[in-house]
C-alpha cells in the first residue's frame, strides 16, 4: 500500500529506523548448555540504532560502514526483508513491509556474496523464471535482456553454465537477472565483491549507464573506495548501528583530512632531510617523494618549496578517501565540523 504523504519526494525514506535483536545467552559448559534449554537468558544487541536519512529519485548514495555497523541490516528493512522494532520507513512511495508484489516489482536487492543463478543451468534459464516472477511480457523480456546483454558485455555468457562462468561474469549474470523487470530502485550490498579490476570497473561502467538510461535511485555498500568515488558524490557512514555523517563526500574529506599531500618529481640535489623542514616525508624514493603538510599551509609551504628547492614537478592532493573513512569509523562519532578541533 502507499502511505506517508512526505514520501513522494523521495525515492527512499528512512525516519528514525531502529532494529534490536535478541541474542540467547549460553554458559560454557554442560551445565550452560542445560541451563539453556530449561531456562535460556538472552541479550539486547542493537544492530541499527535511531537512523534518518533520505534519497532523491535519481540519485546514487553510498552507504558505508564496518563490518557489523549496521549497512546490511538496514537495507533488508528497506526491502521489507525484515521488521524494523521501531521508526519507518518509504521506499518508491511504499511501506516495504505491506507494499506486496506492486512494492517488489519497484526494487531489487544485489547481495554480493549471495547469489540466485542456478549452478549448473546456464543463466538465461535464471533469466526465463524471473520473468514469470514478476510477469514480465515476452516481448518486454526480451528488449530489456537485449539491452542487459549489451550493457554488461553478456554475449556468448547466458546460455553457458553458471559453473563454467568466472566470478566477474556470473555477478553481471546476477545483475542481468535482477533487473529485469527493470527496477527503479536498486540496492546494492557489495556488488563488486571478489572480483577483479577489471571487473570492478565493468560493473561500475553498466550501473551508471543502467541510471543514466532508467533514471534509477541506487543505494550501495561497498568496501571498495574506487566505488564508491566513482560511482557517489554523497555518502552514508554508519558505525554501531548509528548514522555519522549524510553528505557530500569532498565536504567529508575536507572536514576529516586536516592534511595535504605534495607529490613530487625532485630535481638534482634535493635530500630528504632538505624536504623535511617543510612537512612530514611520508615516501622518498628519488626523484618521487610524498610531503605531508596541514592542511590550510599547502599552497604556502608549496610556494616557499618552489623557490628554496630543485622541484621539477608538483601536485598537491587530499590523504586517500580509504584513510579518510577509516578516520571517521575510528573517531566513532559525527566527524568534526570545518574549523573544529578532530
Amino acid at each position: 500500500m502507499h502511505f506517508w504523504g512526505m514520501a513522494d519526494a523521495a525515492a527512499i525514506l528512512a525516519d528514525r529506523l531502529s532494529k534490536v535483536f535478541r541474542v540467547k545467552v549460553r554458559a560454557p559448559g554442560l551445565r550452560g548448555a542445560v541451563q539453556a534449554l530449561v531456562r535460556p537468558r538472552y541479550r539486547a544487541v542493537r544492530a541499527v540504532d535511531d537512523v534518518s536519512f533520505r534519497v532523491a529519485p535519481g540519485e546514487i548514495v553510498a552507504f558505508l560502514g564496518p563490518n557489523g555497523a549496521g549497512k546490511t541490516t538496514t537495507l533488508k528493512m528497506l526491502t521489507g526483508l525484515l521488521f524494523p522494532t521501531s521508526g519507518r520507513a518509504a521506499v518508491a512511495g511504499y511501506m516495504p513491509w505491506t507494499g506486496g508484489s506492486a512494492f517488489k516489482r519497484r526494487i531489487a536487492l544485489v547481495l554480493g556474496n549471495r547469489q540466485q543463478l542456478v549452478w549448473d543451468l546456464p543463466a538465461e534459464e535464471t533469466f526465463r523464471l524471473n520473468r514469470v516472477i514478476y510477469d514480465v511480457p515476452e516481448a518486454d523480456y526480451r528488449a530489456r535482456l537485449d539491452e542487459l546483454v549489451e550493457l554488461l558485455d553478456l554475449g556468448g555468457v547466458v546460455d553457458k553454465p553458471v559453473r563454467q562462468l568466472s566470478l566477474g561474469e556470473r555477478m553481471k549474470c546476477e545483475l542481468a537477472a535482477a533487473l529485469l523487470h527493470q527496477p527503479s530502485i536498486l540496492f546494492l550490498d557489495e556488488p563488486t565483491l571478489g572480483l577483479d579490476v577489471t571487473a570492478q570497473e565493468a560493473i561500475r561502467h553498466f550501473l551508471r549507464a543502467y541510471r543514466d538510461r532508467h533514471g534509477a535511485t541506487i543505494l550501495l555498500t561497498s568496501h571498495y573506495m574506487q566505488d564508491v568515488t566513482a560511482l557517489a558524490s554523497r555518502v552514508l557512514i554508519i558505525s554501531h548501528g548509528r548514522l555519522l555523517y549524510d553528505g557530500a563526500l569532498d565536504a567529508l574529506v575536507a572536514r576529516v583530512a586536516r592534511t595535504k599531500r605534495l607529490e613530487l618529481v625532485l630535481g638534482d640535489g634535493v635530500t630528504r632531510e632538505a624536504l623535511a623542514a617543510f612537512g612530514s616525508v611520508l615516501d622518498f624514493q628519488f626523484p618521487n617523494a610524498v610531503l605531508e603538510v596541514p592542511r590550510e599551509a599547502a599552497a604556502a609551504t608549496s610556494a616557499r618549496m618552489l623557490a628554496a628547492l630543485a622541484v621539477v614537478d608538483l601536485s598537491i592532493t587530499d590523504p586517500p578517501i580509504e584513510e579518510v573513512i577509516q578516520r571517521v569509523f575510528a573517531l566513532g562519532a559525527a566527524p568534526p565540523a570545518a574549523g573544529e578541533a578532530p
